[in-house]
């Protein structure tokens, strides 16, 4: 029996959130919310207590690396996923640096998303 995750997405397109909501519940995963820019997704992350969070990096009022600091301050062992966009690779070992776990890529492949979650999971 998988053991199924709780997910915040973070992510300031509603069709990206959209599209990661769509993958994540055909994997049987439960989106417990959604947050549009970092300080939203903060203040979900701590009133949701997520198991798993998916963040976007470029994001208006606080981007997905600040948010991403902000949250693992808070929770050392919080689960974030960064989504990036092609080229952001500078973006992405700065996230590293700061705990992030995984990263998805967009466009979004189903298959590297719901092997990224299972990655997170505990066995």
């Amino acid at each position: 029996m998988q053991i199924m995750a709780k997910i915040l997405i973070v992510d300031d397109s509603r069709v990206s959130r959209r599209m990661l909501r769509g993958i994540l519940t055909n994997a049987g995963h439960e989106v417990i919310g959604e947050a549009e820019n970092g300080q939203d997704g903060y203040e979900k992350f701590i009133a949701l207590d997520p198991d798993i969070v998916t963040m976007d990096i470029t994001m208006p009022v606080l981007d997905g690396l600040g948010a991403l600091e902000k949250i693992m301050e808070l929770n050392s062992n919080a689960n974030i996923i960064m989504v990036t966009a092609a080229g952001q690779k500078e973006k992405m070992v700065e996230a590293i640096k700061h705990g992030a776990i995984e990263f998805i890529q967009k466009p979004f492949d189903p298959d590297q998303i719901t092997t990224a979650i299972e990655h997170l999971m505990p066995q």
